[in-house]
């Protein structure tokens, strides 16, 4: 379990810092650290419609592309502020306390899926020679991901580029059944080829499963769906996939979409119990903080 309290840096997330067009810092509950991310879709184009999502699809992006020698030149430059204690001397930074200033890794994410990005690959090529050649080479590269792109040919390169070095792979599973998995990712992506796609990848990367859980207009998850969850779980791990361990949480962050409400702490917590049960897999719970 994981009752860190939640402090300003945790309830700002926007993927944005500066002039910069690519690379932000957060600070990550789940990464227990300042995280580094790489937005590969700053034009907020994604192929899911998460009801959860926290990303501002009104607002004109600033970029449609991915240009890899600015997604380089930004992640050096991201890293000298972080060196150089810049980034801690102004807000929400300024107040984080000393053991999540720590670095704890450079994550793809984004405002839409990251593995879509035509350049995904050579993003992490990027990301990994300027970790390394700044002698950061025991700082994790993570992807974080939805699933739906991991059988491209590109991305399992790119995976396995990771694989070189200190790396995880967060893939989102939030639902036990195809029904409510169109309920709350709403994808034309069917909610097949994400499972195959987790299992195919399992086989060879061993993954870290990332799972949100929220109220819907008052009504919370049915237990049945729960133990669907837990049964797809236990399906991956049958046909030869690793789950390294589960990151259980909820939001923490107002959604775009009217409605949707984070669960309380003892509600995430018989969440986790059920799973637990069911799966026996280690897991780590993320809390809400009240109405957001």
């Amino acid at each position: 379990m994981n009752k860190t309290p939640l402090i300003a840096a945790h309830l700002d997330h926007r993927r944005s810092f500066s002039n910069f067009d690519y690379v932000y810092p957060v600070i990550s509950r789940r990464a227990q650290g300042l995280s580094i991310g790489v937005n590969l879709n700053p034009d907020k184009v994604c192929n899911f419609d998460c009801v959860y999502c926290e990303v501002d699809r009104k607002t004109c992006p600033r970029r449609l592309d991915v240009d890899v020698l600015v997604v380089a030149q930004e992640l050096r430059d991201m890293i000298r502020i972080y060196r150089e204690g810049i980034l801690f001397e102004q807000e929400p930074f300024f107040s984080v306390p000393a053991p999540l200033r720590l670095l704890k890794g450079i994550a793809f994410s984004g405002d839409g899926e990251p593995t879509a990005c035509p350049v995904f690959e050579q993003a992490v090529e990027a990301a990994w020679y300027v970790r390394d050649s700044l002698g950061l080479d025991s700082i994790k590269l993570i992807l974080i991901t939805n699933a739906s792109c991991l059988d491209r040919p590109g991305v399992r390169r790119g995976i396995r580029r990771m694989q070189d070095g200190e790396h995880e792979v967060w893939a989102k599973l939030d639902a036990g059944t195809s029904a409510y998995f169109q309920f709350i990712n709403r994808s034309s992506v069917p909610y097949t080829q994400v499972l195959t796609n987790i299992i195919e990848t399992a086989q060879w990367c061993p993954l870290i499963i990332q799972s949100l859980f929220v109220r819907l207009t008052g009504q919370p998850l049915p237990e049945g769906e729960v133990l669907a969850y837990a049964d797809r779980l236990n399906e991956i791990r049958a046909l030869g996939g690793n789950i390294l361990g589960l990151q259980l949480y909820t939001l923490a962050r107002p959604a775009a979409t009217p409605g949707v409400e984070p669960y309380s702490y003892e509600e995430m917590n018989h969440i986790a119990a059920l799973v637990q049960e069911k799966t026996g897999l280690p897991h780590l719970v993320f809390y809400g903080d009240g109405p957001s």
